[in-house]
């Protein structure tokens, strides 16, 4: 970023100050010259003085904000490089060992609609019935009570198997898997309190590697809800979901976007501040933009279909879908039938993507699910 930052020696208190200069970069979210505070614990004694987009000339009133445990964080774009594929998917690796760490705090908890798992249970409400919908649109019929009924579907990084348990009610047959074992025995505990699911939904503790290895063109969809961001390998993993799903099968994904105001408000707000999940769940420097992984998708030979914003209201504890994707996005890609020799969609596969993603929108502007 562009912006500059003075230092002076003390203030009236005998406190070190710092001053953001307005910066001459704006961000696509409507920030400019951010300077984010970071808590870490560590005593210092800073005041930090933002100064906003919105707000110029003499009668600009500066903010104030003053803590005895901040340090202070420019996010700059930069972004640390992530592993690259490296030979085949047995020998190469998505799952993040520090990450695995965090969740294996937490394998006990994924039913506790109240617990650190709450935003998810609610987002249900939002993910199965985009996964269920937009699958629909594939098939030509299908049964009235059990709308996805014979579709296989492997739920990548399934934890406690929230998002598995209301597929197989749909009638999918899934397949769940998770790195961490406790996770897939806290999902198999769960899946008994429901007969009729034992047929529906099996739990394997293995890689999504794994899988790609002794599966390929196995599933009709892929859903990967909130792990993106937790893995080391982001192209390798994209590569690893072409792999298993079939031809014009189905990749469902829903992360957060790597902005100034996700990292406010997803770590600084929902982790440090509000609780709303637990320290340390998210790494900024692993959010992904739609752009970003529009990119990486594509250039996989996948065809994004949607992309719709999603944003979480921590005093309703409801989720809403909404046209920013700022915070929270759901993104649908669809599996190319064919590639051309070097390596990407077809030319007529990609004018039909275009085509698509001009008709992805109704006459108000409001995308379509």
């Amino acid at each position: 970023m562009n912006g500059r930052f003075d230092r002076f020696k003390e203030d009236r208190h005998g406190n070190e100050r710092l001053e953001l200069r307005e910066s001459q970069e704006r961000f696509p979210n409507g920030f400019q010259g951010i300077f984010l505070p970071v808590f870490t614990g560590k005593p210092l004694r800073h005041i930090l003085r933002m100064k906003s987009w919105g707000c110029t000339g003499s009668h600009h009133r500066p903010a104030w904000l003053k803590s005895s445990f901040v340090t202070f964080l420019g996010l700059s774009g930069t972004r640390k490089p992530r592993h690259e594929a490296k030979g085949t998917f047995a020998t190469s690796t998505t799952v993040d060992s520090n990450e695995m760490k965090k969740f294996q705090i937490l394998a006990h908890k994924w039913w506790d609609e109240q617990g650190a798992y709450s935003p998810l249970h609610s987002l249900n409400d939002l993910r199965v019935p985009f996964i269920r919908d937009n699958l629909l649109k594939t098939t030509a019929s299908h049964h009235l009570g059990s709308p996805l009924s014979g579709m296989k579907i492997l739920d990548v990084g399934c934890g406690g198997g929230l998002l598995s348990e209301p597929l197989g009610r749909l009638g999918a047959l899934v397949t769940g898997i998770d790195p961490l074992e406790d996770n897939v025995k806290t999902a198999q505990q769960h899946k008994r309190f429901d007969p009729a699911l034992d047929q529906k939904i099996q739990y394997r503790a293995c890689s999504l590697e794994e899988i790609a290895e002794e599966s390929a063109e196995a599933f009709d969809a892929v859903v990967a809800s909130e792990v993106v961001e937790h893995v080391i390998d982001l192209e390798t993993f994209i590569k690893c979901c072409h792999r298993v799903l079939k031809p014009r099968g189905s990749l469902f994904i829903t992360t957060i976007n790597k902005t100034p105001l996700s990292y406010v408000l997803g770590i600084i707000f929902a982790e440090q501040i509000a609780g709303i999940v637990p320290k340390g769940t998210h790494d900024w420097e692993k959010f992904v933009s739609p752009e970003e992984l529009e990119s990486l998708l594509e250039a996989n030979g996948l065809m994004v279909q949607r992309v719709r914003g999603m944003l979480f209201n921590p005093l309703s504890g409801y989720w809403n879908w909404t046209e920013n994707t700022s915070l929270n996005y759901a993104a649908h890609a669809v599996k190319s039938e064919t590639r051309d020799s070097s390596g990407s969609p077809s030319e007529m596969e990609a004018k039909e993507h275009q085509g698509r993603t001009a008709s992805s929108t109704d006459g108000h502007g409001e995308p379509q699910t």
